[in-house]
């Protein structure tokens, strides 16, 4: 075989190791967005009312009952129990065990109030989101529509059901959204849309029923909230995308916070609130990610060492696929003491090690 050929070889063997180190990143950043600084092994009950990842078991808890469980008590308490995932959700304390869970005790916090008066449930905890009312994702949609989060009723809503009048910011250009229904019932939020709103166009449409932003009668001093006539009239019954940073002009005020408090809203002056805070701390606390871990250790290795590894890797990969195909033709599911199974008889399949000279090359 020739050299050129050979290189050639080694390099899209090379690409293929780095593409799965790749991958393995972007796993880790999307569990990142999902978990935060989620513990897997201890119920964040003791911490109180917090954003979290959350969980409704529908094998425990049927339709007319809602209650969320920690990612730890989906593990430890649910395993094999049939689970909607519902992202996070703020101030939320578990509920795995309490009252609404019957006789069936938490595994990991056995001391727990019956109820947790400060939760809040939406129809997420049913298993439907959005004004459609449909699961996510829904068996009965070809459709590959993007469900963004409002951060205000923290519901799902596809974007073609969000009634967005002023059209979709091009290429997630926005931070945050609020939805149509939370913009109706915070409608003083529309002044601050003239300096902090994303728009897919620079004009706001003419057609259909528009209404002037909230007037703030006899303004008190010092109130920064953008006064009616000094922004544009913006459409009735639409959802409002925000850009980065829009939270820190909000005014605080003491008439501005009776207002936020009154509409149970206070929420959005806390800095640590927002969805991407929550990803910040989870990358903050996380070790260091496969990824990192797996171009350091392919870098220490010296070309032969690095051609063996690849070479192993492709092994494992098609063994491994071969050994899955075999559940899948009995359409078994694949539970962890069988992955393990596997790795351990490749373990004990493995090859001595053979050390090349470098004469040979």
């Amino acid at each position: 075989m020739s050299e050129k050929i050979q290189d050639t070889i080694e390099e899209e063997n090379s690409v293929t190791m780095l593409d799965v180190l790749r991958e393995e990143k972007q796993l880790e950043e999307d569990a990142y967005a999902v978990l935060g600084a989620s513990d897997d092994k201890n119920c964040t009950y003791s911490k109180g009312y917090t954003r979290q990842a959350l969980y409704a078991c529908k094998t425990c808890c049927p339709r007319s009952i809602r209650a969320g469980v920690c990612l730890a008590c989906s593990f430890h308490c649910h395993e094999g129990h049939e689970l909607v995932e519902l992202y996070t959700k703020r101030h939320f304390r578990c509920d795995c065990g309490n009252s609404k869970f019957g006789e069936k005790k938490c595994n990991l916090e056995t001391t727990k109030d019956s109820v947790n008066l400060e939760n809040q449930y939406n129809h997420n905890f049913d298993g439907v989101y959005c004004v459609c009312e449909r699961p996510y994702p829904d068996p009965e949609d070809n459709v590959n529509d993007e469900m963004l989060q409002c951060i205000i009723c923290e519901d799902w809503y596809h974007s073609m059901h969000l009634e967005c009048e002023q059209g979709m910011p091009l290429d997630g250009a926005y931070d945050e959204m609020i939805c149509t229904g939370c913009m109706i019932k915070h409608e003083f939020l529309w002044n601050y849309a003239g300096k902090y709103a994303v728009f897919a166009k620079t004009q706001v449409p003419s057609s259909g029923k528009e209404v002037e932003c909230v007037e703030v009668e006899k303004q008190p001093k010092g109130c920064t909230m953008p006064e009616n006539d000094s922004v544009k009239t913006f459409t009735k019954g639409s959802c409002c995308f925000w850009s980065e940073g829009w939270r820190a002009a909000l005014c605080t005020c003491k008439s501005c916070n009776t207002l936020y408090q009154e509409k149970n809203i206070t929420f959005l002056l806390d800095p640590t609130d927002s969805v991407h805070a929550y990803e910040e701390a989870g990358k903050i606390n996380s070790q260091e990610s496969r990824y990192e871990k797996g171009m350091k250790a392919l870098a220490s290795l010296g070309r032969v060492e690095q051609l063996t590894a690849i070479e192993e890797y492709n092994n494992m990969k098609e063994r491994l696929k071969q050994y899955l195909q075999k559940f899948a033709e009995n359409k078994k599911v694949v539970r962890e003491e069988d992955i393990k199974e596997f790795f351990s008889e490749m373990e004990s399949k493995k090859r001595p090690k053979v050390v090349i000279p470098t004469y040979c090359r």
